[in-house]
């Protein structure tokens, strides 16, 4: 008997923001997955750090910080080798992932190279959008208003098309792309309508409007914007 991959998303940041069956899913561990950044610390594990136990075996994906994907793409499929041996030799793995799994989450790309041969279970996370939408106590979306969600690395002609035509938008992975996506904002005269916030739930947390940005952002960074009256009046 192989065993079951579990795709566990962690929420953004804060560890009271983890399910209970996460939790659960995590304390029981005996073999962990993350991914690593560049050699350097997990942010994945430091979430959960406090529940992992001292005995679980833990398999390390170190994903090189280039904007090319070939290099991602192989430390992928190294993790992925290690995690079907641990399949194969019955044990079960708890691959721990930011956020949501599949939203924008690193263990889609596992769970694309081995989903036709195991048994996969995916548990949900809070997403950073809803994370920074409470934290801006924003609401995003209310009856037949629609919610665009987009990667600040897009074109500059992408951005302003898309917001252009948009009620209420999330730009995630704002970063160095702070200052395209505030001319964008600017264009469209919307600049005083949307909300920075980084690190959402995490102790350096920030949230003010978009004109009392700092300079720099950094990834873990996200702008909102609703245009529309608030839905509550």
């Amino acid at each position: 008997m192989t065993g079951t991959l579990y795709g566990v998303g962690l929420g953004p940041g804060a560890t009271d923001l983890l399910t209970l069956r996460a939790a659960r899913l995590i304390e029981s561990a005996t073999v962990i997955a993350y991914p690593t950044l560049a050699g350097g610390d997990s942010f994945a594990r430091s979430i959960a750090a406090d529940l992992i136990p001292a005995t679980a075996r833990e398999i390390i994906m170190d994903v090189p910080m280039s904007t090319e994907r070939g290099p991602a793409q192989a430390a992928y499929d190294n993790g992925a080798v290690e995690i079907a041996a641990a399949l194969d030799a019955g044990e079960d793995v708890i691959c721990l992932c930011e956020g949501d799994p599949l939203f924008y989450g690193s263990f889609m790309y596992i769970h694309a190279r081995l989903k036709e041969r195991y048994t996969v279970e995916i548990v949900p996370g809070v997403t950073s959008v809803t994370a920074c939408a409470a934290r801006a106590a924003l609401p995003l979306a209310a009856r037949n208003e629609r919610l665009t969600i987009l990667p600040g690395p897009l074109p500059e002609d992408a951005l302003t098309d898309e917001i252009s035509r948009a009620d209420s938008v999330v730009i995630m992975k704002v970063g160095r792309h702070l200052a395209k996506i505030r001319r964008v904002l600017e264009t469209l005269g919307l600049q005083n309508q949307a909300v920075y916030i980084e690190r959402a739930s995490l102790p350096k947390e920030v949230c003010l409007p978009l004109a009392q940005a700092p300079e720099k952002a950094p990834y873990f960074s996200m702008i909102l914007l609703t245009k529309g009256a608030d839905p509550w009046l």
